[in-house]
This record gives structure tokens, C-alpha cells and sequence, in this order.
């Protein structure tokens, strides 16, 4: 990367400048530089998402969540070198300095160190009726909804594509037979795809146990009614950097009480909160879980997501949560679909 100053901050820079950083750089990296141009550290996606689970807002400082030990090479080191210290750190991106421990450039070793595809199955669900978006879904499933001029499932799978994750497969039941013929295989989009049919409801969770050739990696498992611009090679690598069982995505959202909040003692006022908001993590109906989940799942029965998470937690098993601050539209309402018509063509 020639102008890697595009990706340099200062300690004191906010979460918010760090995201645009990030979003503009070719490399999903930020690099952390002091006043003499010397490497203090790096700050990544991921690095983010866990200050702003820990409480941190857009405006906070980085000074707190940047990776202060990072794995360098020198100017001087041979480029075999540095590939091996790539593998062996499973690292994408590796900052060159020079003998004073001044940033020099970034190497990025992104090709070396993946394959055009990846194994990683998808799945996705598409059997809902989609009750609350009638009459729109009366004689079209919700998946084949257009929206810029292309059904959702289709954006969805493109998305994933873009990615390397080509292997997918469409859990349906209403009108299976027009998302089946509509997609196919899946060659016509570059993609491998097959089908799970759920003959009565068996829940998010559920109809996982359907599918015949488990998949041996981590796997995708999304809502067929989303759009979003989310990073799944990032999800990815999250959850596998978290030695998770299940990672579920997150979404921020903001509550406020219409009215004066009284906090007593007694029949004592001890305040008075105008209106507060309040802010809660909710479920965002994407989720990246591993082989193991399997062993809780049972077969051909209702078994939601969120059990699956309860039942996990409960063996002590690690769950993790991804916060989502990119582009989410859970289209379930009229509303919810006029809204992502206007907001299609700008965010894809």
C-alpha cells in the first residue's frame, strides 16, 4: 500500500474517526503512529466491537483499545521472512519499520494467505410466511420481494459471494417451488446451492438438523429477510479468533421513556430523569456457529436460536456477540420494505 498514511491515526483519534479509517483503507486496518511517526500499535474491526460492547461510544478514544504489541517486520527483512511470520501469526497485514521503530509502510499478505473460495457453508432462512408483509407476500415468497429491482435472497446470496462463501443452502417451505425454480443450483450466480425442506415449523435452530452433509468448518446461519452490508470474512475470522461456539450479531437499540423517570426513597424524590434513553443489544438473526452446535440440536423438532445460546451457556461453553454497526434492514413490515427500496441503490 503506497499512501499508508491514509490508514494512520494518533492515540487520542475517536472510535468514530477510527471507523472511517478503516471503512476508506483497502485493508481493514488502522495503523496507531505518534507525533515522530513511530508505530505505537494497530486497531482492527474487531478491536472496536469489543469497546463498544465494554461501553464505549463513537466519540470515546482509542487510547484504550488499539493492540499495543503487534507483530512487525523490519525494512531489512527478506520477503520470505515475512511471509513465514505472516502464516505463523495468521495475520493478513504486517507493518514494516525501520531500526528506530519508525512506520515504513504495510505489507498485505491477503492473497498469500487465502483462496479465492472458501468451504464455509451458508444457511439460509427463507421458509417464513411473511404474515406481517401481506398483501405483498400473498402470491410471492418473502425472499423473492424485489427490492432494486432484485429479490432480497438474491442480494443476500451476492453479498456472501463477493466474500468467497459459495457454498449455500435454502431452508424453505412457503412456496418452496418458486424460490427453487427461481434459483436453481445456483450456477447462474456463481454459487453451489441445495435445500432443506421444513415440512412444519422446527424453528431457526431447528431446521439445521435437516441438513444431511453437516458442515466440518463454521457455518453461516441467516434470516432470508435481511439487508445488510456486514463483512462476513470479518464475522468469520471473529469468531474463530474467539474460540466461540456460537457468535451471534448484535444491533444497538435505543429506547426512550416518553415521560420523567422518578427514582424514590420512600415516598422521598431522590431525582428526575427527562425522558432517558436506554440502550440494549438485540439479536440481528445472523450468527456464525461451529460443528459442535450440533450435538444440542434435536432432530425434527422446534428448536429456536436463542435456546441454542441458553443451552450452550449453560455447559459453559463460550458465546460470543458480533455488534453490528454497518447497513441492517430486518425487513418484516411494509414500512421496513419502502424503507430499503430508498436505501438500496445508495448502500449496494
Amino acid at each position: 500500500m503506497k499512501n499508508y498514511k491514509d490508514i494512520t491515526l494518533k492515540p487520542t483519534s475517536t472510535i468514530k474517526e477510527a471507523l472511517s479509517v478503516i471503512d476508506k483503507g483497502a485493508m481493514q486496518i488502522a495503523l496507531i503512529v505518534d507525533a515522530d511517526e513511530k508505530l505505537l500499535g494497530t486497531l482492527t474491526d474487531g478491536d472496536i466491537r469489543r469497546g463498544l460492547l465494554s461501553g464505549l461510544t463513537l466519540n470515546s478514544s482509542i487510547e484504550n483499545i488499539y493492540f499495543k504489541k503487534p507483530t512487525l517486520a523490519n525494512i531489512n527483512d527478506a520477503k520470505e521472512s515475512i511471509i513465514q511470520k505472516a502464516i505463523r501469526k495468521q495475520i493478513y497485514q504486517i507493518p514494516i519499520v525501520d531500526d528506530e521503530g519508525r512506520l515504513v509502510k504495510i505489507e498485505d499478505l491477503a492473497k498469500l494467505l487465502k483462496t479465492n473460495t472458501k468451504r464455509n457453508r451458508v444457511v439460509l432462512m427463507a421458509g417464513g410466511l411473511g404474515t406481517r408483509l401481506r398483501p405483498l407476500t400473498q402470491n410471492t415468497p418473502k425472499p423473492l420481494l424485489k427490492v432494486g429491482n432484485r429479490p432480497i435472497l438474491e442480494t443476500i446470496i451476492e453479498n456472501f459471494a463477493k466474500y468467497g462463501f459459495i457454498n449455500i443452502t435454502i431452508s424453505v417451505n412457503y412456496k418452496a417451488d418458486m424460490i427453487k425454480k427461481y434459483f436453481g443450483d445456483g450456477s447462474a450466480l456463481g454459487v453451489n446451492i441445495d435445500y432443506i425442506e421444513e415440512e412444519k415449523r422446527l424453528g431457526t435452530a431447528g431446521s439445521l438438523s435437516l441438513i444431511q452433509d453437516r458442515p466440518q468448518e463454521p457455518f453461516f446461519v441467516m434470516n432470508a429477510d435481511l439487508l445488510t452490508n456486514v463483512n462476513f470474512e470479518h464475522l468469520l475470522d471473529y469468531h474463530s479468533f474467539e474460540n466461540a461456539i456460537a457468535t451471534m450479531c448484535v444491533r444497538e437499540y435505543d429506547y426512550q421513556v416518553p415521560y420523567g423517570v422518578i427514582q424514590t426513597e420512600g415516598s422521598r424524590i431522590l431525582s428526575i430523569e427527562e425522558k432517558p434513553v436506554h440502550k440494549f443489544f438485540v439479536n440481528a438473526g445472523i450468527y456464525m456457529l461451529s460443528p459442535q452446535v450440533f450435538e444440542y440440536i434435536p432432530k425434527d423438532e422446534f428448536y429456536d436460536m436463542p435456546t441454542l445460546f441458553e443451552d450452550i451457556i449453560k455447559d459453559g461453553l463460550t458465546t460470543v456477540s458480533f455488534p453490528i454497526h454497518e447497513y441492517w434492514l430486518d425487513i418484516g413490515r411494509v414500512s421496513d420494505f419502502e424503507q430499503a427500496q430508498v436505501a438500496y441503490k445508495e448502500i449496494f
